[in-house]
């Protein structure tokens, strides 16, 4: 007998309306299972795409640098070295000497000039005390070029008083970090002493403020001018600490990194390298997310699969029926697996709605990120392809969950049932 294309439908929906209470229990599992989702991987990227923009406007591409080795022979090794004579030094001290990287001016405008590159930005940086009245901070003063930097970092946006430009208006000005003014109590005009760990001391107007948005950098960091930087440290206008690199593909640091150091013998770290920690949590965060959501749904498949489990044994007679009077297996199994899709349609559109408005919500309420992020509210991102995949996976984990018990209707035998 030909069935009409719509019956099955028709009788899935009567089923499901005539057990209105055991319907929406499984229409709520699913539902919590992909509000669940969409809120947790919503705020989840919100906070990685969060940090990853942070770190990305505060780290170079590649930072090349001299990293300090251990001498592999002692002083007694190299001068004292006769197996017949007992030697003894006391309290060995190493030279006296800064981190540096040979030709490095040059090597930065040979960096300029590889069509990979799109800022090039030669510092000089080092440990420093800042002085204000009877306060005193460490922190580190990094000498730039400022507008090389702002290629680099983009540092005008993130200033909070004054200009980029104000530190070449004077020989003797420095930029410093919105954090590290507020610990000194100082703003654009005062002056600073600045003094190195070797004793150099220079007067410092402060020009305007910064905030990177991170506290370790906006309590720590100010920007001088090359000169003055070298000045303080008493080196000449050669001396180079570091040259940082922006690549027009970040994505090609990783590659680029070793060859830069084989090249020109620096030790170059990509940012990923440098921020392997950060990159690690991301990871983390996103599979514990995929975890405990992939577990929610589950759950709420279970549920559907036990509802449709009772529901078959229920309405035997009924199958039977059915069958006897000309429905096909095929035909059990498209009402039973239309009442399944019907509960995993309206249980995800209902998640994803709950779970846009409650993201929405999050949104919106105060976060303080203190001193260590400059953050005013909860980040939370909103991506059509997490509801595109909240609601596919609803769909498919009830599809699953209807298609075992529906198979199980289409094999009873109508005849064994009515018999009793």
């Amino acid at each position: 007998m030909k069935i009409l294309p719509y019956l099955p439908i028709h009788i899935a929906t009567t089923h499901l309306v005539s057990r209105k209470k055991t319907t929406i229990v499984a229409i709520l599992g699913v539902t919590f299972g992909i509000a669940m989702f969409i809120i947790m991987i919503s705020f989840m990227t919100g906070i990685n795409d969060f940090l990853s923009e942070t770190t990305l406007t505060s780290t170079a591409h590649i930072r090349l640098y001299n990293d300090v080795e251990l001498a592999k022979t002692t002083i007694t090794d190299k001068y004292y070295n006769n197996p017949n004579h007992l030697t003894v030094i006391h309290s060995p001290r190493p030279k006296n000497e800064l981190p540096k990287l040979k030709n490095g001016l040059h090597v930065a405008e040979q960096l300029k000039k590889q069509p990979e590159v799109l800022a090039v930005s030669p510092t000089v940086s080092s440990q420093v005390f800042y002085n204000y009245g009877p306060t005193q901070l460490n922190g580190i003063l990094t000498g730039v070029d400022i507008l090389a930097e702002d290629r680099m970092f983009d540092l005008k946006p993130k200033m909070r008083s004054g200009e980029i430009e104000d530190l070449l208006a004077g020989s003797d000005a420095i930029l410093m970090g919105i954090g590290l003014a507020k610990k000194l109590n100082v703003k654009k005009g005062d002056k600073v002493i600045v003094s190195t760990p070797l004793g150099g001391t220079l007067t410092l107007i402060i020009a305007g403020t910064f905030s990177y948005g991170v506290g370790a950098i906006d309590n720590s960091r100010s920007y001088a001018t090359l000169q003055t930087v070298q000045k303080i440290l008493g080196q000449s206008s050669s001396y180079i600490t570091d040259i940082n690199l922006k690549l027009k593909d970040i994505n090609q640091a990783k590659s680029f990194a070793p060859q830069y150091a084989s090249s020109f013998g620096y030790t170059a770290e990509d940012w990923e390298t440098a921020n392997a920690t950060i990159l690690v949590s991301f990871v983390i965060r996103n599979a514990l997310t995929i975890v405990v959501v992939t577990t929610l749904l589950i759950v709420a498949g279970f549920g559907i699969y036990n509802i449709m489990s009772m529901t078959i044994n229920e309405k035997m007679k009924d199958i039977a029926i059915l069958k006897a009077t000309g429905f096909a297996g095929k035909d059990v199994v498209s009402i039973f697996m239309s009442q399944a899709v019907i509960i995993g349609i309206s249980g995800a559109l209902l998640g994803l709605v709950i779970g846009f408005v409650v993201s929405k919500f999050l949104n919106s309420l105060p976060f303080d990120g203190g001193e260590f992020l400059a953050m005013d509210h909860f980040p939370v991102a909103f991506e059509v392809k997490h509801y595109a995949f909240g609601i596919a996976f609803g769909i498919l984990t009830t599809f699953f969950a209807g298609w075992f018990p529906s198979r199980k209707a289409a094999k009873i035998d109508p005849v064994r049932i009515l018999r009793g």
